[in-house]
């Protein structure tokens, strides 16, 4: 679960100063979490703590309100500072950014199930649950090719085989076909497919995460859902754990602990 955390790290300082190139510092002084790990964190206790509806939307309000300057979308900072528990048919990313934790289920079908969930109490455009069961997809694959003796070269074709078939994104472009015209876009629709490609263009997860970084828009969000799938594909290298865990306070920390030992038992 620490890949979309890494990438949202990586990616804060270039959300709204895009860069177009892979030839980047991968952290700096200047680089914070944001909505992306707050979130990432909350469908972790969520799906800890049971995985039902209410479960995802206490969780959500819960580290929303803890961490309130985090960088949430308007709609979404309206939902979580207010009483209101009802989702508001969103297409955003953010139901992507924040779904990885469910992609590491035993099976496919509690994999999708917990994606939906956590997506339909606030995203439940079809768009919104598309973007989330993708990913969610995704990283399942992954995983289950390693676990099974498979390569990450089997991973990518898998998974482009796979979402293209399941949800008809089209991820026959390169980076460096999307990088000149991408724009920033918070839509699922037209953030999920390049974040995809972002990963099925790399080598290893470091890679990912700068082809990610390199095609501009939404980095930061971009570079969360490649490095949720980069995760499960490559693992993480032991310095980049590391370093991206010193950017976290105790009590997220605490929570990737807690995580970690719940995926273990």
């Amino acid at each position: 679960m620490l890949g979309p955390i890494i990438g949202d790290i990586v990616g804060s300082i270039y959300e709204f100063n895009n860069i177009r190139t892979k030839s980047f510092p991968l952290f700096s002084s200047d680089c914070f979490f944001t909505d992306d790990t707050v979130m990432t964190i909350a469908v972790a206790e969520a799906v800890m703590n049971g995985g039902k509806s209410d479960d995802f939307i206490d969780a959500m309000k819960k580290y929303g309100r803890m961490y309130p300057h985090s960088g949430y979308g308007g709609k979404f900072r309206i939902w979580l500072l207010t009483d209101s528990r009802k989702p508001y048919g969103s297409f955003g990313n953010g139901s992507a950014m924040r779904v990885a934790p469910c992609g590491w289920m035993p099976t496919l079908e509690d994999c999708r199930r917990l994606a939906r969930i956590s997506a339909e109490v606030t995203h439940n455009h079809p768009e919104g649950v598309k973007g989330a069961l993708a990913t969610a997809d995704a990283i399942f694959i992954c995983r289950q090719t390693i676990n099974n003796g498979g390569s990450p070269e089997e991973c990518r074709s898998l998974v482009k085989e796979h979402v293209e078939k399941e949800y008809g994104y089209n991820l026959s472009r390169t980076c460096d076909q999307i990088r000149p015209t991408y724009e920033f876009n918070e839509t699922c629709q037209e953030t999920v497919p390049q974040a995809i490609v972002a990963f099925l263009d790399s080598t290893d997860f470091e890679d990912a995460i700068r082809n990610a970084i390199s095609l501009g828009g939404d980095s930061d969000t971009l570079a969360a859902i490649t490095g949720s799938v980069a995760e499960a594909a490559y693992g993480i290298p032991e310095w980049i754990s590391e370093k991206a865990l010193s950017y976290l306070d105790e009590r997220l920390i605490g929570v990737l602990e807690r995580w970690k030992r719940f995926t273990e038992e």
